[in-house]
């Protein structure tokens, strides 16, 4: 079994962004249905995406839905940063600051994940 941290890091600004946040839930998705080990995480300007994908009318919300159990939070200082910390909490997000207010890659990559950033 595998065991995968992926990591969205992408703005909400372009469209590329948008390619990138799909492709992030679209592994998150294979992974989760094979039967692995898979967790979401979002840091960076990419915290931005969870308001963006927890409204209804978003074309990317149907796979959000799909893979939300698999995700672990949000950064809580780029939450903050970015204006997003409410509506974070609002989508039912966990904020994560184990390392100086943002999530620990050290503890993922000590628990045997392979991080994939997108």
């Amino acid at each position: 079994m595998n065991k995968v941290a992926i990591v969205v890091l992408a703005d909400t600004e372009t469209h590329g962004d948008l390619g990138r946040v799909v492709n992030a839930l679209e592994v998150v998705k294979e992974f989760k249905e094979a039967g692995d080990e898979v967790t979401l995480l979002f840091d960076g300007a990419g915290v931005k995406w969870v308001r963006e994908l927890s409204s209804a009318d978003h074309k990317a919300a149907p796979l959000f839905a799909a893979v939300k159990d698999r995700v672990a939070g949000a950064c809580e200082f780029c939450a903050g940063a970015f204006g997003v910390k409410q509506a974070t909490l609002a989508a039912g997000v966990k904020l994560l600051g184990d390392h100086d207010g943002h999530p620990s890659f050290r503890s993922l990559v000590s628990d045997g994940y392979l991080v994939i950033t997108f």
